[in-house]
């Protein structure tokens, strides 16, 4: 499992979704909120990879799901993080 999440983790796919996801949540949070969009988020791009692209080799599609539900929860969190410490150097 640990490989497979640091495949997930180092994935170009995995990564702009991930931004995309924060981005798009910072975008519309005034109107949905900020966890529960993540949350959804998080699960949906967990499930979208290993179900539409082939699985890697000796990786089953659930080990798939749950290592991609931690590395992108992981990925979203580094973004949240770079955020935070941008708005900080930026004094908001």
């Amino acid at each position: 499992m640990a490989e497979e999440i640091i495949a997930q983790l180092s994935d170009p796919f995995r990564i702009a979704l991930s931004v995309g996801l924060v981005l798009t949540m910072l975008r519309t949070e005034g109107v949905s909120g900020r966890w529960i969009p993540l949350a959804a988020g998080v699960v949906f791009i967990a499930v979208l990879i290993p179900v539409t692209m082939q699985p890697r080799e000796g990786a089953a599609r659930i080990v798939a799901i749950g290592a991609g539900l931690v590395s992108t929860s992981l990925l979203v969190g580094v973004v949240m993080a770079l955020r935070a410490l941008v708005l900080r150097a930026m004094g908001r």
